[in-house]
């Protein structure tokens, strides 16, 4: 499926969300429902991808037949309705082992999917999460990175274009996320010419490989961030990467968080 073709006409699509099968805080049919009430033409369910390590956050694989199921339950029962229903699912990148590239994604028969790094290894090369709430990352980079912020960015980006590289995803997720948690530890940071220098070589690759970025919103309502960051949208543009806007919503509330407000922002660099 070209997922781009899918949503070309859309007026209204969301292509990022997770629910109860990972990090989400309601069910699936919930979110459907509120779709289908705010009149999207296309919605994509998403879930954090099982991966080979403990994880909170992330689906089960026992889960994922189940997931695609339900996805399959929801198309059948709003058939008659504006809004298409798609599967998704966000997939974790955590080196050369696993990631949107690895064959088992192959048999789940997924609409899209979305490449995501959030996990990167410490130094006794222990996957952690790097994209947990401030406090929890202030705590890790005390426990696990010995407050190298340096090494948190630098690795995280070296997983970025390594993923990016691999292939075997549509959608590159909120791919300069790191910088929400690494200003926040050392405020500035993203002003930096070595931080530029690694987020416009992750971007040089992704013109060169041309998957479609995704502008994330979650929390532009709340903090004024979009990843990436709208500093670095004229070079996609100019790169001729594919640009879409999704909200990673994890309530239904919240599937249409600032989506027009960032999609008439971005128009504006097309102009």
């Amino acid at each position: 499926m070209n997922i781009l073709e899918e949503i070309k006409d859309a007026k209204k699509y969301n292509l990022h969300s997770h629910t109860e099968f990972c990090d989400g805080r309601a069910q699936m049919i919930a979110f459907a429902e509120k779709a289908v009430k705010s009149n999207f033409d296309v919605y994509g369910f998403s879930p954090h991808s099982p991966v080979p390590i403990i994880s909170s956050c992330n689906m089960l694989k026992d889960n994922a037949e189940r997931y695609l199921n339900q996805v399959k339950e929801i198309q059948h029962q709003y058939s008659s309705a504006k809004t298409r229903f798609f599967a998704g699912m966000e997939i974790d990148f955590l080196g050369k082992e696993w990631g949107p590239s690895h064959p088992y994604f192959d048999t789940l028969n997924l609409d899209y999917r979305i490449g995501s790094v959030h996990f990167i290894p410490d130094f006794t090369g222990e996957l952690i999460d790097v994209d947990g709430h401030y406090d929890r990352f202030m705590q890790k980079m005390h426990d696990n990175f010995r407050n190298d912020i340096r090494y948190v960015v630098e690795t995280f980006y070296a997983h970025s274009i390594e993923m990016v590289n691999a292939g075997g995803f549509d959608i590159i997720g909120h791919f300069d996320k790191i910088g929400d948690n690494s200003s926040h530890f050392k405020p500035g940071i993203e002003d930096e010419p070595w931080y530029q220098s690694l987020v416009n070589e992750l971007i040089d690759v992704i013109i060169a490989k041309k998957p479609i970025v995704e502008i994330n919103t979650k929390v532009y309502a709340q903090r004024g961030r979009l990843f990436p960051s709208e500093r670095y949208w004229d070079k996609l543009i100019q790169g001729g990467v594919n640009i879409i806007v999704s909200s990673d919503a994890h309530v239904p509330a919240l599937i249409d968080a600032s989506l027009d407000d960032v999609k008439g922002l971005l128009a504006k660099h097309y102009q």
